[in-house]
């Protein structure tokens, strides 16, 4: 049997540790630059484009059918009053009906929805006959019921569904796009546009570039490869016809899933699995200003962390269990992509740890104590095509970031690649750890992050483009 002094565990440790992390980053950048030259194809042949509005444009027509929005609330009395009245003040349509969620013990919430409403018939607060938090899911279906009572006692049923949160700041020009293009599909979503929390830049900043590119590159061609459409959970709509088909094929008659931890996502892949036209639309004002759905996210590490602990969880863990995936290649990629969350961390982790045994094997080895580990010639070229694909990422990143915001933030973007890496690091734990308390039987919960900032009371504005 073979024996290995200290020093050379270290440098075996480094080597599968680089083997391993550097295959996988390598099979990643592969992925990201299959999205990159299908984006570059799509704008090449002028098969997508961002239009923009005419600046006199009607922004506030009659809907073509009552638009039911739903924002579930737990313990948000510090945001969702100014949800609520911005909404009201910027969509004056009159088909438009608010169901607001709110708990029986969370009288803050309640009395936040009833004193912005000011008697406006078309807010509703519904609250739900048990304590909460139970989950976001368990509450939207709570609303869903509401929505039927209403349905059955006028005779007057809802064209749509829009999905909110309690913090969004909707945009004027939204309800108006929506409920255009629910003529030609049965699930609409738009982009998202974070707006970061000035004390938290680095932290509530890093949420501006995901979105950045994610909305503006990889969900344009997941629209137009007619993939599955993961709904974000604000600013989508769903066709009612489609909710109800949804209901009927869940044995609680309902269309969320209330054990879920990301009902939107599943809501969006589930609908497409029945067959439901999907589209994912972005349009600018006439000032260059994105239509999107703006709020402020976590602003603070362990409220990130538990935020992307959810959508890992739900999307990755509980959407294997209960989605399964497809035998259409185009869909099977893009479930994979969706749950590489777990994966990416544990790569991620062993980047770092291979960062930090590096560093003592270089500094002991100054110190005249062994020798340095050597690489192969795979392994160089390895390092090589995974050095250009970073610069490659960094590139794409700071494009997208500074096209939605500025060019400041999308230098910002390329400093806090650290920092989105160590937050996904440990949602991806404490996913995986989540995880295995439901296989033990636990009930998962409304593991919510607490909102304080809201755009609206900010005014803060993205950058014209």
């Amino acid at each position: 049997m073979l024996e290995y002094s200290a020093w050379e565990w270290l440098v075996l440790v480094q080597h599968e540790l680089l083997l391993f992390a550097g295959v996988f980053f390598l099979i990643g950048a592969i992925d990201e630059m299959g999205i990159d030259f299908a984006w570059l194809w799509l704008r090449l042949t002028r098969q997508i484009s961002t239009p923009r509005l005419s600046e006199h444009a009607d922004l506030t027509p009659e809907l073509n059918g009552i638009a039911a929005v739903f924002i579930p609330a737990w313990q948000e009395s510090a945001v969702v009053g100014t949800t609520i009245a911005h909404a009201l003040s910027v969509w004056s349509q009159s088909r438009l009906r608010i169901y607001v969620g709110c708990y029986r013990n969370d009288p803050q919430t309640m009395e936040a929805v009833t004193s912005v409403a000011g008697g406006d018939p078309r807010v509703r607060l519904v609250i739900h006959d048990e304590d909460g938090p139970s989950t976001k899911a368990d509450c939207l279906n709570r609303l869903y019921d509401a929505l039927c009572d209403d349905e059955a006692r006028s005779g007057d049923n809802a064209q749509m569904v829009i999905l909110h949160d309690a913090e969004d700041m909707v945009d004027p020009a939204a309800l108006m796009i929506i409920d255009q293009a629910m003529d030609e599909a049965e699930l609409v979503q738009l982009p998202v546009l974070p707006i970061a929390v000035a004390r938290s830049r680095w932290i509530s900043g890093h949420y501006q570039e995901e979105f950045a590119e994610a909305h503006g590159k990889a969900m344009v061609v997941r629209d137009a490869l007619r993939a599955g459409m993961p709904l974000a959970g604000v600013g989508c709509a769903i066709a009612r016809g489609m909710l109800e088909q949804l209901a009927e094929t869940k044995p609680s008659g309902q269309p969320f899933a209330s054990e879920c931890l990301t009902e939107d996502y599943e809501l969006g892949i589930g609908a497409a699995e029945l067959g439901a036209r999907a589209r994912f639309i972005r349009i600018r004002h006439h000032d260059g200003r994105l239509v999107a759905t703006r709020a402020c996210f976590p602003a603070k590490l362990d409220q990130a962390v538990r935020q992307k602990t959810r959508w890992v969880h739900g999307i990755a863990f509980q959407g294997w269990d209960t989605l399964g995936w497809s035998a259409r290649p185009v869909e099977l990629w893009m479930r994979l992509r969706d749950r590489r969350g777990p994966l990416l961390a544990l790569v991620l982790a062993a980047a770092y740890l291979l960062l930090v045994l590096s560093t003592i094997g270089w500094l002991l080895s100054e110190l005249g104590y062994g020798t340095t580990l050597a690489l192969s010639p795979a392994l160089k070229i390895i390092l090589l095509c995974n050095l250009g694909s970073f610069l490659w990422r960094a590139i794409w990143r700071f494009a997208f970031t500074a096209r939605e915001y500025d060019w400041r933030e999308g230098a910002r973007a390329v400093l806090r690649i650290p920092v989105a890496n160590i937050i996904a690091i440990m949602a991806g734990r404490r996913a995986f750890s989540a995880y295995l308390g439901t296989l033990a039987g636990q009930l998962p919960r409304w593991d919510k992050t607490e909102h304080s900032a809201h755009p609206a009371m900010m005014h803060q504005k993205s950058k014209p483009v």
